[in-house]
């Protein structure tokens, strides 16, 4: 009986063992988890930008995204100046945001967007690190 007894405490005490471990390591990766997510939504940087709307797409096979490019520099190839297209991601759920950024696309006219830039980003938020919170209409 003595023998069953000392089994029976050291497979009490390794089970003991492995429960720590197991909630250890799974305090440690919900911190993790935490942490990530906090990272990816507030912004390291704001600014604006401004300039024509040249391209507004939807990508992604489940989780779209509307990305888009702002043409920053002159249209089309004038002496030394070339086109100079700025990548943005429009934040997931902003239907009134993706229809005035098509509306400013389609009349060509120039555009000021208001954007953050984050300092993590999960891929299924987007393919830039800019998002674009505001447009207004730039002023010339």
């Amino acid at each position: 009986m003595a023998f069953n007894d000392h089994l029976n405490s050291a497979k009490q005490s390794t089970m003991s063992f492995f429960r720590k471990l197991f909630i250890g390591l799974l305090v440690i990766v919900l911190i993790g988890i935490a942490i990530i997510f906090v990272l990816t939504q507030f912004p390291y940087s704001e600014g604006d930008r401004a300039g024509v709307v040249s391209k507004l797409s939807t990508k992604g096979y489940v989780i779209k995204t509307t990305e888009g490019e702002l043409n920053v520099g002159a249209q089309g190839q004038v002496g030394n100046m070339s086109n100079n297209l700025w990548a943005f991601t429009i934040a997931g759920g902003n239907d009134e945001l993706e229809k005035q950024m098509a509306d400013a696309m389609t009349s060509g006219k120039r555009v000021k967007l208001h954007y953050e830039q984050r300092y993590l980003k999960f891929f299924w938020m987007g393919d830039t690190d800019y998002f674009i919170t505001r447009i207004d209409a730039a002023t010339n």
